[in-house]
Parts: structure tokens; C-alpha cells; sequence
């Protein structure tokens, strides 16, 4: 029986999602497809709030696309799955977050599954890049979403020259969060995770709505949606027991206690 390429842990409401498929954690359409299923499980399980990529080994997070498969007729234009490339640039209504912690070596693909993340954490050894120019085709996604995460030339840069940098230069441009020695790496992703998922669900939700939803609008369009209650997640929120909560937690000084309904 073949090993499946994604392994799962569970602890609570934490999901962490490793990439094992070695040699270098590469993802081919079949791999693409479980990791699309995983994560929209991962979506639609209510006792989940947060979920962790990650890769196995030391040495890669992801290199991105299987050209070894794409070479034995993997299409790259095939089916990658319910949630597009890596199962999270394209999957419908994550409203929950995501972690990535990047292990090793991150670059085409591999990059563009950690930027898909809200929050990356990277070992001090790992390194990026982005060298689909030097194989005369593009990085798409990374194309549309890198140059709003870091400063434009930066992006471009990295885009048209396809050159390594280190995960202190992308600390230093704000595409990582933090930078931790590689023992304590999966440690420092589970304690960030444990502090989202003792906080209010709903509320999470209801960020990445906006975010998403305010991403390509104008400030005051995006605004009256919200305020006007127009999307589903805030208007759950604001009808919510939890809501209720949070104002009885403040004045009864003590700590919520969110049930996410």
C-alpha cells in the first residue's frame, strides 16, 4: 500500500498538516488533491480552529510543482484539486487561520503554499525563491499575492531575477513573522497555535472575511458591507452568544469563554 503523502495531528481544536513525500516534499496532482480534501475538512469541522503546514525533514518545506511528474505526463494545467495548487490558494471560504511553518527550503510552489498561510513562521536555515523565470514559465499566484505582502520591488525583484534570499531577509520585508532556531521551530508554530485556539472563533472568522472581501475594494465600499452587516460571517458574529460573552467577560472582569456559536 502507498504511503499517503500528507500526515495529520490533531490535538484539540489544532490540525497540523505535513507535507511527507520524499525526496523533497514536491507536489504532483495527486498529492495536490489529498492536501485540497485535507484542508477543506480542516474548513468545514467545527471543533477545528487552526490549522499548521508544514514539511518533513530538515532540509524542505516544498519545492512546489513535481517536474520529475510533470515529465511522466503530469499535467500542469491538470486537476490540483478543491483547493487549487497545494489545496489552500483556492479553497472557498477558509475562514479560519493558517499557519505555515517552513522547515527547510521554500521556493516556486513550495513559497507560494506558505504565502497562502495568515502567518509564517520559518527556520533560520530556510531559504526561498521563486526560479519558475529561469524555466520560462510563471509564478502566477505568487505574481498577484507577492507583491501586496512585501514592498512592490522587492517583489518584482525576486519575480525577475529568480534569486535565493534567507529567512532573516524575508523577516526583515515582512513576509515572515518570526525567524526561530530549527529545533524549536514546530514548538514556537503549536505555542502560536494553542493562543489562536483558546481565542474567539467567530471573530477569526469574520477577519479573514473582511480582509479577503476588502482586498481589491475601496475603503468605504468595503466598510458599509461591513457595518451594514452584508457578510455572513460578521452577521453571525454580531447575533452571536459569543458576542454576548465577550461584553459579560469585560465587566465581570474575567476571562471568555468562547463556544463559537
Amino acid at each position: 500500500m502507498t504511503q499517503s503523502p500528507i500526515r495529520t495531528r490533531r490535538e484539540g481544536a489544532i490540525l497540523e498538516v505535513t507535507l511527507d513525500r520524499p525526496k523533497a516534499n514536491a507536489i504532483d496532482l495527486a498529492t495536490s488533491r489529498i492536501m485540497g480534501d485535507t484542508f477543506a475538512a480542516f474548513r468545514d469541522d467545527p471543533d477545528l480552529r487552526v490549522a499548521i503546514v508544514t514539511g518533513a525533514g530538515e532540509k524542505f518545506f516544498s519545492p512546489g510543482w513535481d517536474l520529475k511528474a510533470a515529465a511522466d505526463g503530469d499535467a500542469v494545467d491538470g486537476n490540483y484539486g478543491v483547493g487549487g495548487f497545494g489545496g489552500l490558494q483556492e479553497l472557498l471560504n477558509l475562514n479560519k487561520p493558517v499557519i505555515a511553518a517552513v522547515n527547510g527550503i521554500a521556493c516556486g510552489g513550495g513559497l507560494e503554499l506558505a504565502i497562502s498561510a495568515d502567518m509564517i513562521l520559518a527556520a533560520d536555515h530556510a531559504t526561498f525563491a521563486l526560479p519558475e523565470i529561469r524555466s520560462g514559465t510563471v509564478a502566477d499566484a505568487a505574481s498577484i499575492k507577492l507583491p501586496k505582502r512585501i514592498p512592490y520591488h522587492v517583489a518584482m525583484e525576486l519575480l525577475l531575477t529568480g534569486r535565493w534570499f534567507d529567512a532573516q531577509e524575508g523577516h526583515r520585508w515582512g513576509l515572515i513573522n518570526e525567524v526561530v532556531p530549527a529545533d524549536q521551530l514546530m514548538d514556537r508554530a503549536w505555542e502560536l497555535a494553542r493562543l489562536i485556539a483558546s481565542g474567539p472563533p467567530l471573530v477569526y472568522a469574520a477577519i479573514k472575511e473582511v480582509v479577503r472581501d476588502a482586498e481589491d475594494s475601496k475603503f468605504q465600499d468595503a466598510l458599509n458591507r461591513v457595518t451594514q452587516s452584508k457578510l455572513p460571517t460578521v452577521e453571525k458574529l454580531y447575533r452571536s452568544e459569543d458576542q454576548l460573552e465577550g461584553a459579560r467577560a469585560f465587566a465581570e472582569k474575567r476571562d471568555p469563554v468562547w463556544k463559537g456559536r
